[in-house]
């Protein structure tokens, strides 16, 4: 905490600390999770905007008569598991989770563990970094849903870049630069950035279309969506949706896609 300007005591957002303790509090007091625990250089996901997701994937499920046994595919769930966390407490959903990093893999285990949810949340490896689905996806599996916040940038210097934008509209003046909300590489930046990654994701959705019912990934960047519907076009999809989300001054969307008929 400190005082502002206006002499009022409040978190401090541009402490990485701070934010992580204000998340923890909100998990702890809205969503059941009485144990949130992973190393401060990983990725802290505000839980407003990721519930949001939940919700807007919800009801994309709803319209298409998908309303119980909901099982969803958590790509890139990082060490702090929290798409599982959400879908689990506000919609009794079960989710497999993946990742190619060992370690975030071990704290969601924890997570997962200490908050009983074993029979709720399976977590599974991706070996290859440039793979999405392929190996993470089994033959025997059927999902409701897949979803994806894919890593934005397209280096370290961007995010960082990013960072100082945002501490200057903080208005905290010169100080060092900590991304507010931490994070590692994997979970950040990605060789071609977000576009890369996203069109990744596009061509290996199209390989499991029978496998998963609806696709969907956080798209940031909003010049990127005419590329992925005319991507998704050539590759068969046979519906295209764009869900508008919106959480104090950050604008982003959901994309969501199937290959099958109604």
């Amino acid at each position: 905490m400190f005082v502002n300007k206006y002499e009022t005591k409040t978190i401090d957002f541009a402490n990485p600390k701070a934010v992580k303790a204000l998340n923890k509090a909100l998990l702890f007091k809205h969503y059941n999770a009485n144990y949130w625990e992973f190393p401060d250089i990983n990725l802290c996901p505000p839980i407003p905007g990721r519930v949001d997701y939940i919700h807007y994937l919800a009801d994309l499920l709803k319209a298409s008569n998908l309303n119980e046994n909901i099982s969803v595919l958590d790509i890139g769930t990082g060490a702090s598991c929290i798409y599982p966390i959400l879908g689990q407490a506000e919609y009794n959903w079960k989710f497999v989770a993946s990742d190619i990093d060992k370690t975030s893999l071990k704290y969601a285990q924890k997570i997962i563990n200490q908050n009983k949810l074993i029979s709720y949340i399976s977590l599974r490896l991706q070996n290859d970094s440039t793979q999405i689905f392929k190996d993470v996806i089994k033959a025997e599996d059927k999902f409701s849903a897949s979803m994806c916040n894919p890593p934005f940038y397209k280096s370290e210097e961007e995010a960082l870049e990013t960072t100082k934008r945002k501490l200057k509209g903080l208005k905290r003046g010169e100080v060092e630069v900590v991304r507010n909300f931490a994070g590692s590489q994997n979970e950040l930046w990605y060789k071609g950035g977000e576009k890369a990654f996203i069109h990744n994701y596009l061509y290996e959705s199209s390989l499991f279309k029978e496998q998963c019912i609806w696709f969907t990934t956080l798209v940031s960047k909003k010049d990127l969506i005419k590329g992925i519907y005319n991507s998704l076009k050539k590759l068969g999809a046979t519906d295209i949706k764009t869900i508008n989300m919106g959480q104090g001054n950050k604008i982003s969307r959901i994309v969501a896609w199937t290959f099958l008929t109604k």
